[in-house]
């Protein structure tokens, strides 16, 4: 059993696990992780990127904030409790590549944790989402391969495979950035909606250029849009990860929550039981990513999954 820390650091929030993991004997697939501690917050570092260019130094503050009470979480649950120091991994994805002063980024992570953050890029992000996701999936028996779809604030990652990650394609259309882009309006108008689907209709066109979509046989999805829209669909009075992990969502289902939550002032979107205050201003974005994936690409139904990146981050440190 091997301890360690995981950090997932990407456009809306920033994420921590730390976890005991026991590897499977083939090294790709069963094994367990036994969570110790999973944290998020919700730090926007990527508010504004898609217009300036760079993290802005309040976004930088909120962020390493946020870091400097998980470093001492990695403390308490490692050498404070008697473990040694825990193997640790800082990943950092969408805003932060696309950030001309990611430097400042880099510089304060180091301090914090004491290890430089990669900034990994799309394809990487990607295999680890399918590690994260689909490490568990067997006892489910779906059909394979897999399209596994991680909807993150700025970027969204599409990758095909078994046991493995065989294509994969990291594309811009993230819940921050279509927000920002199009959703401007509180409700958004019918027409900045169109011009959203319509941006992400072209994206979609894009993945299937390189990505076998149409060879896939479950959607598996990924990441706070995906696993909200889940919340709201099965009606739960409050977030209940061990409700939402491996529920199965049909494709009726997303389209009348993302109804719901793109005619939906943000004083509405606020009063659902299951969402986190950060992620009010975004939802209506990240339902409609999803929707148009199952419209375009044909699904049914998704099967949602509270283990994504941050499980896969954590399972290469093994």
């Amino acid at each position: 059993m091997t301890r360690v820390a995981a950090i997932d650091c990407g456009t809306n929030s920033v994420r921590l696990l730390i976890a005991d993991i026991a590897p499977g004997g083939d090294g790709e697939s069963g094994g367990t992780l036994t969570d110790v501690e999973r944290r998020m917050e919700i730090v926007r570092l990527g508010e504004g990127v898609d217009e300036t260019g760079r993290l802005s130094p309040a976004a930088l503050e909120r962020t390493f904030t946020a870091m400097r009470g998980y470093a001492g979480l990695i403390e308490r649950h490692g050498a404070g409790a008697g473990h040694g120091p825990i193997k640790t991994r800082v990943v950092a994805t969408s805003a932060t590549r696309d950030a001309a002063n990611r430097a400042d980024f880099v510089s304060g992570v180091v301090e914090i944790f004491g290890v430089v953050p990669e900034v990994i890029s799309g394809d990487e992000e990607a295999g680890l989402s399918f590690t994260g996701a689909t490490r568990e999936l067997a006892a489910l028996r779906p059909a394979r391969p897999y399209l596994v779809v991680d909807i993150g604030g700025g970027s969204t990652e599409f990758v095909v495979g078994s046991s493995s990650a065989d294509a994969a394609r990291s594309i811009d259309i993230g819940c921050v950035r279509m927000t920002e882009r199009h959703l401007k309006d509180d409700p958004p108008s019918p027409q900045q909606i169109s011009n959203a689907a319509a941006d992400i209709d072209a994206a979609l066109a894009a993945v299937r250029e390189t990505v076998p979509v149409n060879e896939a046989r479950t959607l598996v999805g990924l990441a706070g849009s995906v696993t909200t829209v889940a919340g709201i669909a099965l009606d739960l009075p409050a977030y209940d990860p061990s409700r939402i992990h491996l529920s199965r969502i049909t494709a009726g289902q997303v389209h009348e929550v993302t109804r719901r939550l793109l005619h939906a002032t943000r004083a509405e979107r606020a009063e659902f039981g299951v969402m986190h205050p950060g992620r009010v201003d975004v939802i209506g974005a990240g339902a409609l990513i999803l929707d148009r994936i199952m419209r375009e690409y044909g699904f049914g139904a998704v099967v949602v999954s509270e283990h994504d990146i941050l499980d896969g981050i954590a399972w290469s440190l093994v």
